[in-house]
């Protein structure tokens, strides 16, 4: 079969792979729709190691092909979600509540064009199918679907994390799809100021749509400094950062008021190194926590999701720009990501 993925570092193509195996509690699903992520154009640069003849790709939506004989919900035919971490529901790991995202070990259950092939292919595989699959309602349009697979989990645990409670004053870093997102559920979860950090044209009336209060460029200055200002030298109560680098995140140490939270959601190179002034963080007495989180996985987290766009919510579509008809657009769509041109926030690429 055909898949789009990551020849070696820097060079993306087709490749030519064995359709899956389907194992006895598997499923393999025919995608029907896809969305490239930073995540995918990252790896593809080498943000995660010397990797290779992987297929990429971790958002689709799509039908169900074939599945084993102990799967017991779907069957070939339906319509499906896919959640981008798909844990080993068997694995020990899972029994914590917050290693969910880590099944055998750090980061584990997420599968997808990191332990086995990605979606970006004419058949996907899928473990433990009953667990790791959500079936679309009625009324849920599929590229909303689609944004229910990453954007809206991974944004919506980094609000979680951050423990945004009524009235408090949150500074979201980065508004890109997640980004943009967590502005949303940071408003839904009462959130009094919602300070969105970004220079993107494209998004900042998103971010202004979705409950954001006023938007920071951060090439104004120190975006620490920027913050402390507009908050009268005391802070934030929160921060969530889905973007940056290294040095983003330690100015978010410094822009928390002491009991204050940083929530990581972010993706960073592996070779990058943390660098926080001890001053910043209270001499390591501030009371800040530094919190990071995976996108939780699984089907049940998906189909909340779902049921959050079907009562209205939230309207994920907003952060999609771009939609693209057929496999042969896929390459564009991904150097699309790659590029982000001013009008991007977030590509989609209709297969079927």
């Amino acid at each position: 079969m055909r898949g789009f993925g990551m020849i070696a570092v820097d060079h993306v193509g087709w490749l030519d792979h064995s359709r899956p195996e389907c194992g006895p509690l598997d499923a393999i699903v025919r995608p029907t729709m896809v969305a490239p992520c930073t995540s995918d154009v990252r790896v593809s640069h080498g943000w995660a190691g010397q990797r290779g003849d992987i297929i990429l790709g971790h958002e689709a939506v799509g039908v169900v092909d074939e599945v084993g004989a102990l799967v017991a919900a779907f069957k070939p035919g339906d319509l499906v979600a896919v959640p981008c971490v798909t844990p080993d529901w068997l694995s020990a790991g899972v029994q914590h509540p917050r290693r969910v995202s880590h099944d055998t070990g750090e980061q584990a259950s997420y599968k997808f064009a990191s332990s086995k092939d990605g979606v970006m292919a004419e058949y996907f595989h899928v473990n433990q199918a009953d667990a790791n699959l959500a079936r679309i309602p009625d009324g849920v349009a599929p590229e909303a679907a689609l944004m229910a697979v990453d954007m809206m989990p991974t944004a919506l645990r980094g609000v979680e994390v951050a423990d945004v409670s009524f009235g408090e004053t949150v500074v979201v870093i980065g508004i890109g799809p997640v980004g943009l997102l967590a502005i949303a559920g940071a408003a839904l979860r009462g959130a009094g100021r919602v300070i969105a950090v970004g220079t993107r044209r494209a998004s900042q009336s998103v971010a202004m749509h979705y409950g954001a209060s006023e938007v920071v460029s951060y090439r104004d200055g120190s975006l620490s400094d920027l913050i402390l200002a507009r908050t009268g030298g005391s802070g934030a109560d929160k921060a969530i950062v889905a973007g940056g680098d290294a040095a983003t995140l330690a100015q978010a140490v410094r822009l928390v008021r002491p009991g204050g939270i940083v929530s990581n959601i972010n993706f960073f190179g592996e070779s990058e190194m943390l660098q926080l002034p001890i001053g910043d963080w209270g001499l390591g007495m501030a009371d800040i926590d530094i919190r990071g989180s995976f996108c939780p996985g699984g089907g049940e987290i998906v189909a909340s999701m779902m049921q959050m766009i079907r009562y209205g919510r939230i309207d994920p579509t907003l952060v999609i720009t771009h939609r693209f008809d057929g496999w042969d657009a896929l390459p564009k769509a991904f150097q699309l990501m790659d590029q982000k041109p001013d009008d991007l926030i977030k590509p989609v690429v209709v297969l079927d």
